[in-house]
């Protein structure tokens, strides 16, 4: 591997930048391939660019035979990231539980009473307002955002924020009631009922859950659950039209 392309696996890996080192192994001619952007020898190479694109979607690494040539596409896609909107008891249980599955865990409250290391030791806790942490820390399709406060101003600007990109789950605490109350509110900032209908609201699964661990495992259940089905929904091979 050359130098520069090492360096540039490392940036990716920083800023949570998909990629794939696409290497042909006949000559170890090499690309690196972004979401949006392709770097290298290969990287003019069209049916390459597909392959590897869909290989990020899939997160798995893979050899695929391209004009007679096996290019091997070596993929490297963020951790799964789980940020907890709300630093309130159930975040204390879903947090620790969700570390444990390598999610990599983000709580974000602008409350500093609530919003603290000692309430919530070994992850990372960021006193600020929703929105404004997630255009810090950019939000991609490897990360689920959950909303636990209850309350508007700080709830509303995270799901707006969440709906807006590519994240593959949005989950909201709240009943029914409460539900249909936030689509109304964020309907006013121009969400649609197509871009509303991410949200899993209320969040979790149907477990009985009351306790605020039981909740945290449904929704922990949920993100799974989804994430998995996404996955496979990527991985289905795709059938050509008549």
């Amino acid at each position: 591997m050359k130098t520069e392309t090492l360096a540039a696996l490392q940036d990716a890996r920083t800023k949570r930048r998909a990629v794939t080192l696409a290497t042909r192994l006949g000559d170890a001619a090499e690309a690196l391939v972004y979401r949006d952007d392709a770097k290298g020898e290969l990287g003019g190479n069209s049916e390459i660019l597909v392959a590897a694109r869909r290989a990020m979607d899939i997160g798995k690494s893979e050899t695929v035979d391209v004009g007679g040539a096996k290019i091997f596409l070596n993929v490297y896609v963020p951790p799964p990231r789980l940020i907890i909107v709300g630093a309130v008891h159930i975040a204390q249980s879903l947090a620790p539980m969700a570390a444990m599955l390598e999610f990599d865990v983000t709580v974000v409250d602008p409350r500093g009473a609530w919003a603290t290391t000692q309430r919530f030791p070994g992850v990372k806790v960021i006193q600020d307002w929703a929105d404004e942490a997630f255009q810090a820390m950019g939000l991609d399709s490897s990360t689920a955002v959950v909303t636990l406060t209850h309350d508007p101003k700080l709830d509303d600007p995270a799901l707006e924020s969440a709906l807006k990109s590519d994240v593959f789950y949005i989950g909201a605490l709240g009943s029914r009631r409460t539900h249909a109350k936030r689509k109304e509110r964020l309907a006013e900032v121009g969400i649609t009922e197509e871009m509303f209908a991410r949200v899993h609201g209320p969040v979790g699964l149907n477990i009985g859950a009351k306790s605020p661990a039981e909740i945290a495992v449904s929704i922990l259940g949920q993100i799974i659950e989804v994430r998995a089905r996404r996955l496979e929904a990527l991985s289905a091979p795709k059938v050509a039209a008549a």
